[in-house]
């Protein structure tokens, strides 16, 4: 059984050790601070008063505090990035800064970054004492403290390189939305340069797992559930089950700590909730922004990635190549802008599959490719899970050689290959004697290839070794049904590679007819013109 991750002492009143006074004094600092709206004293609610209390009370014999990373996870609307701010401040204006200290707050572009210096900047303007005392400088995102020389800055992933920070204070607001880590990795390096500096993580949650958000919010599930002891960490992670029934008002209350004190609109959840019975999109939408309910790549998977992850077992190759089991090689080469793959397939048991895959792309864009994406290409290079091969294209002879080596390797009953692109390849290993075959990629074919590949995965029946690509690939899938209900990948989004899961299903189905080189699919009904798959 998963343990829970919710904060459960939050509510449930037990003590938060305050040797120093440092958690109270916190609290009474925010609590001075005005809104700029209303003139009335900032609303830190009890929730909000736990959470700073336990950040700043607890302290080392030493007198330093023991907190030094705190893990936000909070739904839309729940005021996360106000109260960041207002803790910004705290280290700028109020007990705990330090002189010249900069306090950071990061967000992906800077319209969102600009939504944090608001706040901030708003927050010192309604104060008759602080107002007087803070500098603006609106052209820089800058909050200036003259008397102690610290300053509170917005700054974005998009603006650059930031190298040379030294935060005391850092703020990593909405970092689900980060497309890139340079900036993550240059604050998290500077702030180990300051003594006793802080950082906050305040997200809602994202979608798919190549990313660095899924990165922390999955290390704070695991310290949330006890799997490791670290008590510089702090969880505070607001979530709803992934199977959960997400009309259930009782959840939402659960996961959006705001709503007992009026915010967000219980209204508009009512609305949002009641479209998304209705779509799709919305649906799914309502379930990462409002309930936090971590997502895949694609509004319509294929199969729930819970499910598909169920197969990590280890697929051993060598003890493979050792007893010669029957394999079943796919092979999807690409255009520019997609991954070529090859997927080889043996047999677990009487009806299950173990894949293997091997991914290429051009050394050359491989950074671009990663800005595009988001995906972290140059690392999955550096750790052997993508195969860069030389120019701006991929080179097919070194993807030939590789075939040619599994060939060796492994008892090779067949090659399956799309043929859009491969002719020449196909032609040169059939020609040497290679068991190469054509897979056409049209509905009549590529259908029942989906269904058996569907039907192992849900089955428990696929082990696929976590290969972080491959998963990847799975997560993106799009499906496209007939009028027949039969189903085709289709990636939704241009950015979003399917390859590998497409070379996947022709391995699986190839493997699930036996060792025959003829296709169960071919027949004469295949002369006609088939809807082609668009990869």
């Amino acid at each position: 059984m998963t343990l829970s991750t919710f904060p459960e002492w939050i509510y449930d009143g037990s003590p938060i050790d305050d040797p120093l006074g440092r958690g109270d004094r916190a609290v009474k600092f925010l609590r001075a601070l005005r809104h700029p709206k209303s003139g009335m004293p900032f609303q830190l609610d009890p929730w909000q008063e736990r959470i700073v209390r336990r950040v700043y009370g607890p302290r080392h014999p030493d007198g330093s505090r023991i907190v030094r990373t705190v893990v936000m996870l909070l739904p839309r609307g729940n005021r996360k990035t106000s109260l960041a701010a207002a803790l910004g401040l705290l280290h700028t204006i109020g007990p705990e800064a330090v002189p010249n200290g900069e306090v950071i707050t990061a967000a992906s572009d800077r319209k969102q970054a600009r939504i944090a210096y608001e706040e901030a900047r708003g927050l010192c303007r309604a104060h008759p004492k602080i107002a007087p005392k803070v500098k603006s400088l609106d052209y820089r995102n800058r909050l200036q403290y003259p008397a102690n020389g610290a300053f509170f800055e917005a700054i974005s992933a998009d603006a650059g390189t930031q190298h040379g920070r030294t935060p005391a204070f850092c703020l990593a607001d909405e970092l689900h939305a980060w497309k890139k880590r340079d900036l993550w990795d240059v604050l998290r390096s500077g702030l180990v340069k300051t003594s006793g500096a802080l950082l906050v993580v305040a997200t809602t949650a994202g979608r798919g797992q190549e990313n660095i958000a899924w990165d922390i919010v999955e290390d704070a599930r695991k310290a949330a559930r006890g799997k490791f002891d670290d008590p510089s960490l702090l969880p505070i992670l607001f979530e709803a089950d992934r199977d959960c029934d997400w009309t259930d008002e009782a959840v939402w209350r659960r996961v959006n700590p705001g709503l007992a004190h009026g915010y967000p609109d219980i209204e508009g959840l009512r609305q949002l909730a009641l479209e998304g019975t209705r779509r799709v999109g919305d649906r799914e939408s309502f379930r990462q922004l409002n309930l936090n309910i971590w997502l895949d790549h694609s509004s319509d998977p294929f199969v729930d990635m819970s499910v598909y992850d169920e197969g990590f077992g280890d697929v051993d190759l060598d003890s493979l190549e050792a007893d010669q089991e029957q394999c079943w090689l796919a092979v999807d080469l690409s255009s520019n802008s997609d991954l070529t793959v090859i997927v080889a397939c043996w047999r677990d048991g009487d009806d299950g599959y173990q894949v293997h895959p091997w991914f290429f792309c051009p050394e050359d864009n491989i950074d671009a490719r990663e800005a595009l994406s988001g995906v972290p290409y140059r690392i999955w290079a550096q750790e052997g899970w993508i195969t860069p091969t030389p120019g701006n294209v991929v080179d097919f002879r070194i993807v030939e050689d590789q075939i040619r080596e599994l060939a060796a390797r492994f008892n090779v009953v067949e090659m399956a290959f799309d043929p859009h692109m491969a002719r020449n390849m196909l032609n040169n290993l059939a020609e040497d004697g290679y068991p190469a075959v054509e897979m056409r990629q049209g509905w009549v074919t590529m259908a029942p290839a989906v269904k058996e590949l569907e039907r192992a995965i849900v089955g428990r029946r696929f082990k696929h070794g976590q290969h972080p690509v491959l998963r990847w690939n799975f997560e993106n899938i799009q499906v496209h049904t007939d009028s027949a209900g039969n189903r085709v990948f289709h990636k939704g989004k241009s950015k979003d590679k399917i390859d590998g899961a497409q070379a996947t299903a022709m391995a699986v189905a190839r493997c699930s007819t036996g060792n025959s080189n003829r296709s169960s699919y071919d027949s004469a009904d295949l002369d006609i013109e088939e809807w082609a798959f668009v990869g």
